[in-house]
């Protein structure tokens, strides 16, 4: 910031006269300086030119009652203040409203908003102040660093390039021409000016720190991590220099390490929004997505106005299954920017999971209206066509995505889920080998192992087949979630106690008398969506999905129940709830199926607030069922799922409850359907499963790969084909893998 010269000094202002000839006797600053002794000016600029600035700043404040409305004593008085590192703001501004022809006060107000990061009001004063003194190097550099703050980047390297035209070994200026060719994707250009700044000051620890980032981006790994730990042993104190460090080992998948220098970079600097941004995003890399979860919430609560910091947070809130706040985060950060493809994106991921395809297909497309090359985006809405029953259309867009990110595991993965696999698909299993032969991102290398694994089991190459789905799900164990065995089998217990014919009678005033829910339970994989896809082909019945809704309310029943409280009392709002969700989407059918596997769990409180409701009950040999769930990349099932001796225990308990509610629930609400039957006879089941639902017998159900409806199971593809057998005994090539799964059709038989 500019100090004021005495009277026979040169000025300031960089006019080359003196000080008496220049600012001390300017027409436009009569008002303030013309009752102020010539000799008070230059003995407060002698003062700072001595290393004084509180003595500077005493004797401006008692000059300043005598002359309020100075401006040359309030730029001094500002000038001292922030010397001492005081807030100067309020004099600066004083100053430049005083003197609005004093390019000097305005560039010190510019760069001290500059310094605070107050862009749009730095802005203007630095713009004022070149008109003035257009060739300014400082005022200059601190202007173009607002536009870029301001995303007005191109605008800003014109600015930084008239400085280096006038005096190419300006530091700063090449410096922070290098950071805006980085923000606009030349990073070329950006090292080349890096490279420049570093050779006129090699110990410049920021300067290295970022030749290493423009390395990276460059692909230049092993290059970009060297100058990165150069960065840190010239500073080891540079929070940057760490973070930075992070970002280079992350693209080299040293994970670990990068999360350790992330940290790092926080010990440093605690509130530092980036780090804790790339320390959440290792974390979950690493599979700890719990903990990234305050680390994402930290960077919000440091810059809520970044829609970046929401989206993230969104995201693995939506890892963690919380999606309802996971889609507010997506909402929020769309609010903040408009125009930020992956908000919309993540927005649409949320709607899909809740539900809302209709909606989920609006945010993709504005996504892709905003990056038409969009490659996530794409993919995705191949997977939106998929749940439609538009293969082809799905298998296009998959195939395009690849073509404009050949490295892109998902895009893949995704052709693979959606069809049969075969021996002429050779280019697409080299695709996919080769993208394992580099490090992949944990989630992209999990789906790809389950593509690669339903590749060799589709082509009949089962060891290789369940060795891709084995290292599948031991990377998924990497998530970090595990399996509770005593807490499920508490739950259980809880369960069967707490809904008994007791208690259904005393619900029983308060129930709803409708015969419109129908519940498809059973373990996943089963033979539900299939069941669903049957049904829901008969004009009077309407397919919901798997609707999120009896595990919370269950939980409600037994906060009550904690609480001392009365939980029969619930029982009309659930039956009002879930009846206005169901039928908001049903139409006025006159059955509506909920396929959640996992109601099985909560039959005896459905049983409470819909008496009258029917259960179908899918059964299928426990082999087949195993495997196909152990074969499957789900994304909200449970931890269970990954290991055979915790899929044994959970078995162990879905045959203990479902056991139990067919014994206590009347015999007209509960039906078990054979898989292996189903498949042999489809015919005769439907006919038994439309006559337990009170329906007449319609052939459409018989063409149930010919409705029209949206399917985001797993069984998608399955059930839009004709009835075959080909999944049953399918276990029979895995026999020798079955290991702790060999007890279950015991299970079953006791």
């Amino acid at each position: 910031m500019a100090v004021k010269p005495s009277r026979n000094e040169m000025c300031a202002c960089g006019s080359g006269r003196k000080f008496k000839h220049c600012h001390g006797g300017l027409a436009s600053t009569a008002a303030s300086v013309q009752t102020v002794r010539p000799q008070l000016i230059g003995a407060l600029a002698t003062l700072l030119n001595q290393d004084r600035p509180a003595e500077a700043e005493s004797q401006a404040w008692e000059a300043l009652k005598r002359h309020p409305n100075a401006g040359l004593l309030w730029k001094i008085l500002g000038v001292a203040q922030a010397h001492q590192r005081k807030d100067a703001l309020q004099a600066l501004r004083r100053a430049a409203e005083l003197m609005p022809a004093d390019a000097e006060a305005l560039r010190n107000l510019g760069a001290a908003l500059h310094d605070r990061a107050m862009w749009d009001e730095a802005l203007p004063s630095l713009q004022a102040a070149l008109a003035l003194e257009p060739d300014h190097p400082a005022a200059l550099v601190d202007a173009a660093d607002a536009l870029r703050a301001l995303g007005r980047v191109r605008e800003s390297v014109p600015l930084y390039q008239k400085v280096l035209s006038t005096n190419a070994q300006d530091v700063e200026a090449l410096n922070n021409l290098g950071n805006a060719y980085l923000e606009l994707g030349d990073h070329q250009r950006a090292l080349e000016c890096y490279e420049r700044a570093r050779r006129l000051r090699p110990m410049d620890a920021q300067i290295s720190t970022n030749v290493g980032q423009a390395l990276m981006l460059l692909g230049r790994l092993e290059e970009a991590e060297s100058l990165a730990r150069r960065a840190v042993t010239l500073d080891p104190q540079l929070a940057v220099a760490h973070n930075n460090l992070g970002l280079a080992l992350a693209a080299q998948s040293k994970r670990t390490e990068a999360a350790d220098s992330y940290r790092e970079a926080l010990r440093l600097k605690p509130d530092f929004i980036e780090a804790l941004n790339n320390l959440g995003n290792a974390l979950r890399e690493l599979g700890d997505r719990r903990a990234a979860l305050p680390l994402y919430r930290r960077a919000v609560e440091l810059d809520p106005r970044s829609a970046e910091n929401h989206c993230n947070l969104g995201n693995v809130l939506f890892e963690v299954r919380r999606v309802r706040e996971a889609a507010s985060c997506f909402r929020q950060a769309i609010l903040l920017r408009p125009d930020y493809a992956p908000a919309h994106l993540s927005l649409a991921f949320a709607l899909r999971q809740r539900r809302q395809p209709a909606e989920a297909r609006q945010s993709c497309e504005a996504a892709l209206k905003i990056d038409p090359n969009y490659v996530e985006a794409i993919v995705f809405m191949g997977e939106l066509h998929a749940d439609s029953g538009q293969f082809d259309e799905a298998e296009k867009l998959f195939r395009r995505a690849i073509e404009l990110n050949p490295r892109y595991a998902h895009a893949f993965a995704s052709i693979a889920t959606h069809r049969r696999m075969q021996l002429a698909d050779a280019s697409w299993l080299h695709g996919a080998v080769s993208l394992l032969a580099t490090p992949q991102p944990l989630a992209q290398e999990i789906n790809l192992r389950y593509a690669l694994g339903k590749y060799f089991d589709d082509v009949g190459q089962y060891e290789d087949a369940f060795g891709q789905y084995h290292k599948a799900n031991e990377l998924t164990k990497r998530f970090g979630v595990r399996y509770d065995r005593a807490g499920l089998t508490a739950r259980v217990d809880r369960l069967m106690a707490g809904f008994d014919a007791q208690l259904w009678e005393k619900a029983a005033a308060d129930a709803s008398p409708s015969q419109a829910p129908v519940f498809i339970v059973g373990m996943p994989r089963s033979g539900t969506s299939l069941a669903e896809q049957i049904l829901a082909s008969h004009p009077q019945v309407y397919g919901c999905g798997e609707v999120g809704f009896w595990n919370a309310a269950y939980e409600n029943w037994r906060d009550a129940e904690k609480q001392g409280g009365q939980p029969l009392q619930l029982v009309p709002a659930m039956a009002r709830t879930y009846l206005e969700r169901m039928n908001s989407a049903a139409g006025g059918a006159a059955r509506i199926i909920d396929k959640m596997p996992a109601n099985f769990m909560y039959a005896g409180l459905i049983h409470a607030v819909f008496p009258n409701a029917r259960f179908i009950h899918m059964q299928r040999h426990p082999f087949d069922t195993a495997l196909s769930i152990y074969f499957q990349n789900f994304f909200n099932i449970g931890p269970w799922a990954n290991d055979f001796e915790d899929m044994a225990h959970y078995y162990g308990e879905y045959v203990r409850i479902t056991r139990h509610w067919r014994a206590v629930l009347p015999a007209r609400n509960w039906m078990v359907v054979p898989y292996e039957e189903l498949i042999a006879d489809q015919e005769g089941w439907s006919r038994r499963m439309l006559e337990f639902l009170g329906l007449p017998w319609d052939e459409r159900v018989l063409e149930f790969e010919k409705t029209e409806r949206v399917v985001i199971t797993a069984s998608k593809w399955q059930v839009r084909q004709k009835i075959n057998s080909r999944s049953a005994g399918r276990w029979q090539h895995y026999e020798r893998h079955l290991g702790a799964l060999r007890e279950l059709p015991q299970l079953v038989r006791d």
